[in-house]
Formats: structure tokens, sequence, C-alpha cells
């Protein structure tokens, strides 16, 4: 599978990422559902087998669990780069807080490498600019993780141009993490064309819309989602818009039945012909659907079929 680089760093990652949120399981504010932990580890197997070279996770995924989760699965296979990221806290209560202050992003960065049981993470990011008087402190806190060896690279999420702005006469950005895909395109105008311009790696998240445009998503599945299915609140996944987003899924179905692709291929592979992306980050459930996804590392939309999505697109 090829690679490439991300933004100033050493790390070349393949198209795809193995995405962990997922992993998490049930039971806290931004759960997908249950989740076996014996399909967590088989997906995270199956892809590097594939050829894929990095997992993306978080602190707050599961309240910590999905941390552990990679951790297991890194024990038996060759090890991938290990993405994770801070700011988002919770108590024994397991309500969720924001925090960029140095000292429970040093406590998150300790606590991430012993759940995840390795020695040094690959890209620790700042999961959200929450609060955002804090960034400062927060990113010169990350650079000081950089410093001592705990972190190889320094990456940040959801942030809009003016915080990188502020972050960068700090200490370099490595990547940005944004949510991108055919529904969700507000980083298009500005922040995309930004990294572009100030060598930044772009991993983008949510390229198939929480599995919206997998091509597995159907009426009834959306109407039946677990009680903690944090997808039974997206409007996206609601009528009216629900029809019409599943009236795109078939655009990309026909494109791909023509190649032998999925439709979540062909979707993630859209976000992929964006220059500045460097990479997709794909969620991964249990083995199966690694075949469904990884695909899209190599595959590549032709100009008449990228022409064609949009006009898709603007129809929707």
């Amino acid at each position: 599978m090829q690679t490439r680089a991300l933004g100033n760093s050493n790390l070349l990652i393949t198209p795809v990422g193995v995405g962990a949120w997922a992993m998490g399981g049930g039971g806290w504010a931004f759960a997908w559902g249950p989740q076996d932990d014996k399909d967590s580890i088989a997906a995270i197997h199956a892809a590097v087998e594939k050829g894929v070279n990095w997992i993306d996770t978080a602190a707050v995924y599961g309240l910590g669990h999905s941390e552990e989760t990679v951790g297991k699965a890194l024990k038996s296979i060759p090890k991938p780069y290990v993405f994770t990221k801070c700011e988002r806290i919770w108590g024994a209560d397991r309500k969720i807080a924001k925090s960029l202050k140095r000292d429970s992003i040093l406590r998150e960065c300790e606590a991430s490498l012993r759940r995840l049981d390795i020695d040094v993470i690959d890209l620790y990011q700042i999961h959200w600019p929450e609060p955002d008087e804090d960034v400062d402190e927060g990113w010169t806190t990350m650079a000081e993780l950089k410093a001592a060896g705990k972190v190889r690279h320094i990456g940040v999420s959801n942030f809009n141009v003016a915080q990188m702005e502020r972050a960068q006469k700090i200490a370099p950005i490595t990547s940005l993490q944004p949510p991108y895909s055919m529904l969700v395109r507000g980083v298009e105008s500005e922040i995309l064309p930004f990294c572009r311009q100030h060598n930044i790696g772009v991993i983008s998240y949510s390229p198939m819309r929480n599995g919206l445009l997998s091509g597995g998503m159907t009426k009834e599945r959306a109407a039946n989602f677990a009680e903690d299915d944090f997808r039974r609140n997206l409007p996206d996944f609601q009528e009216p818009k629900l029809s019409k987003n599943l009236e795109l899924v078939e655009h990309l179905r026909a494109i791909g039945t023509r190649h032998g692709r999925t439709p979540g291929e062909v979707a993630i592979a859209w976000v992929l012909a964006n220059p500045a992306v460097t990479g997709a980050i794909v969620g991964m459930r249990d083995a199966s659907q690694v075949d469904g996804v990884a695909g899209a590392a190599e595959f590549r939309l032709s100009p008449e079929e990228l022409s064609a999505l949009q006009r898709a697109l603007e129809a929707a």
C-alpha cells in the first residue's frame, strides 16, 4: 500500500487508517452502541494485515476503553503508528469535561501511554480547541511533551484557521484532524487551503459520515439504532435528510459497481481526491468490514466520476 508524508513529520502513512471511536463500546455520551472487544481487535489485526499502518483513537472514546482495546491489539502484531488525543476528560460520574491546562494534559498523556501500553505516542493531538482561551497553554504543553520524548509529533483536531495561526506561533503543527466527507464540507473554503499552504497534514475523520455512506445503512437500521448510539440524534440520519442521503449512496454504488468497489470505498476515495488530504480515518468494527473500506487506499476516481458526484451533491 502506498504511503504519504504527514505534514512536516517523518511519518509515512497509508491513505486510510483505522478509526477506533466505535471501539470504545457503549455506555458513554458519544457511543456507537455496544461493541465486542474481540471484534475490535480482529478488525485492527485484519487492517494491519492488509497494509494499513496507523490507528487513530482518543482517550475519551469509551472513557479510556478504546485505548485499552488498541493496546491489547498491538501486543500480537507489527506495531503500526498510534495516534491519540487529549483535552476531553472525565471523572467518577463519567461526565465529559474540557481542559487544556498544562497539568491536565501531562496527566492525560501518561494515562494514554499506560492504557495503550506503549513508550511513546507517534502523534498526539488536541481533540477540541476548548476552552478557546486555553489553546495557547495547551499547545505549549504539547510542544513540551514532544521535547521530552513522550510523543513524536503533535497535531490538532477541529481547529479553525485562527486557532491554527495562534498555535503555529508557539510550535509547528504536524497535522489537523477535521470532519470531512461528501456531506460535511465546511473545511473546503479556508481550512484545507491553509493546511496545504503551511504543510500541515490532514487526516479527515468520518469520511463515510459515521457509516451513512458505507452502503450498509438503511432506513430500518437507522430507526433501530441502540439507545446509546449517538447517531440517533444526528439530522443526517433523520428525515427528510436521510432519504436524500441514501439516494446519494446509490450514486456511489453505481460508480463502485463498475470498479468492483463498495459505496464506502467510493466515498473515501472522494475525500482522498482532495490534494490537501493526507489520509482518511475509517471506522472498522469487525474484520469483515476491512475488505469493504481498505481498498479505498488504492482506488482513484476519474475526473468524470468526480464531476458526476458533484452534480449529485448539488441536486441533493
